[in-house]
């Protein structure tokens, strides 16, 4: 009994976890295959309805959400940023966890700093300002610029790159006549191929759920996603219908990103494995 207890509980606390985890999930596609009448019903159903590819077509077709758009916009500037974000934190923690350079601790700690400023909080009055002296206020380069790069990602890569290849490795490569960029190239990154992985899963769902900056800088006739799915509530009442019906869609790309790099994280732990 006292061996299989441990066991149990394990067993017990996962499944908790997992269904605390999938209902909101199973709930969302219940509403968004009813009626509205349905959602708002006491007690409300647990089944899926019948109105599932009616309310997406509701959904595509509504006019003032311009839901494939958003869809196009939020994919574009996920995929900008997340591509961005990855390459330069590699690179940047590659030069502070392996290279030499004076200021190294000065700049990392510079940087370190920079996460405790939030930048939507105190930095959304210059930064739309700076905007409108561009002139991008309402195009996509004005939600991708400020964030092409961001302190944790180089943290995160730096600390990665500290355990995932060591200075032997990099000197031994230097021996052999490798540049820098190609010691990087090479070398640095199969070892940090997981870690790039978890940063591009967080970055691209931190992009694809932004909501507040693409509201104060974008047009409703060039949305993101999340503006979007506002855009489905009727003038004077909310169709929930609607509402999780675009929600279901866009969360695929989401589930989509996550099996792409989860496999890379899966795939980079057990070639680590293999090499130990």
């Amino acid at each position: 009994m006292t061996n299989w207890s441990p066991t149990i509980l394990t067993r017990v606390m996962l499944a908790i976890a997992v269904f605390l985890s999938a209902f909101p999930l199973y709930w969302m596609l219940v509403i968004a295959s009813r009626t509205n009448a349905d959602a708002v019903a006491v007690p409300p159903p647990f089944l899926p309805g019948g109105n599932l590819g009616e309310n997406i077509i509701a959904v595509l077709n509504n006019e003032d959400a311009k839901f494939l758009l958003g869809l196009t916009n939020s994919f574009i500037v996920a995929s900008v940023v997340t591509v961005s974000v990855v390459v330069i934190s590699t690179l940047a923690g590659f030069s502070f966890a392996n290279l030499q350079f004076k200021g190294k601790n000065v700049l990392l700690v510079l940087v370190l700093l920079t996460m405790a400023v939030p930048l939507q909080q105190m930095g959304v009055v210059p930064l739309y300002r700076l905007m409108v002296d561009l002139g991008w206020t309402g195009t996509l380069q004005a939600v991708i610029l400020p964030y092409l790069l961001n302190g944790f990602g180089v943290f995160l890569m730096t600390q990665y790159t500290r355990q995932a290849v060591p200075m032997e490795l990099v000197e031994a490569a230097r021996v052999d006549g490798a540049a820098t960029l190609r010691i990087w190239w090479n070398v640095v990154l199969p070892a940090v191929r997981p870690g790039m992985a978890v940063l591009g899963i967080n970055t691209f769902m931190l992009m694809w759920n932004d909501f507040m900056w693409p509201l104060i800088v974008l047009t409703p006739d060039n949305p993101t996603v999340q503006i979007a799915i506002t855009s489905l509530n009727a003038r004077f009442s909310t169709n929930y219908t609607l509402i999780f019906a675009g929600t279901a869609l866009s969360i695929i790309p989401l589930i989509a990103v996550f099996i792409l790099f989860g496999r890379q994280i899966v795939g980079g732990l057990m070639e680590g494995a293999v090499k130990a």
